[in-house]
């Protein structure tokens, strides 16, 4: 899977689900919103970085500015 920001995103991998502003950035690895916000923090994907979807928001928008090939991801465990 190529790196890719969708807006509007839909899990092919998940039944479909929703995954509002998707920013990929290894593999099916991605940061993106997710509903149930009362969820992040545990696990409940595979490996993607979940947010609150206005804090999803606000980061797709830096990296749709700053452009996708200038952005870094670091995780920390």
């Amino acid at each position: 899977m190529a790196k890719i920001l969708s807006r509007d995103h839909k899990s092919s991998r998940y039944n479909y689900a929703p995954v509002p502003y998707l920013i990929s950035y290894s593999g099916y690895y991605a940061i993106h919103g997710a509903y149930h916000i009362s969820k992040i923090g545990r696990p409940a994907s595979a490996g993607c970085v979940r947010l609150p979807p206005d804090h999803a928001r606000v980061f797709f928008n830096l990296v749709r500015r700053d452009g996708l090939r200038n952005m870094q991801v670091v995780i920390i465990r």
